[in-house]
């Protein structure tokens, strides 16, 4: 990821549209947010919508993990959580976008997420390749 792109994030303007985003979601319901903690201290969190992809009617914004929250099936049971409360609302596939050098892949893969496309996207400084990983049924997270 470009240095420019990533010094761009942490700009005070864009903090505060995030934060302004993050509020407007959460107060009009427009998006399921849930936390993980161990001991008191977060370690990850997942948000989840709806999509605007063609075929999968919900889709995966965030999933972040500290390393501490790593590989004991923490990033599993938000995944679990989210496809249960995204199932609730009426959803019945889901997608997200990552990275392509982003090792959560494997992952996305080991819950069976499968490859529906890719794209590239111009950022301050140069391209993010991205690629689209979906579940058509849902279910198959819970």
């Amino acid at each position: 990821m470009p240095d420019t792109f990533l010094d761009s994030m942490t700009s005070p303007a864009r903090q505060t549209r995030r934060q302004v985003l993050w509020q407007q979601n959460l107060n009009e319901d427009k998006e399921s947010v849930f936390v993980a903690d161990q001991a008191g201290e977060v370690v990850g969190f997942i948000s989840g919508g709806s999509s605007t992809f063609a075929r999968y009617d919900a889709e995966l914004f965030t999933l972040y993990l500290l390393k501490s929250g790593q590989g004991g099936g923490i990033g599993r049971a938000l995944m679990q959580i989210l496809a249960a409360d995204l199932a609730a609302r009426g959803h019945t596939s889901l997608m997200l976008w990552v990275l392509d050098i982003n090792p959560a892949r494997t992952f996305y893969e080991h819950l069976g997420g499968v490859v529906i496309g890719e794209k590239t996207e111009a950022v301050t400084g140069g391209e993010l390749h991205e690629v689209a990983y979906g579940w058509a049924d849902l279910r198959a997270l819970l």
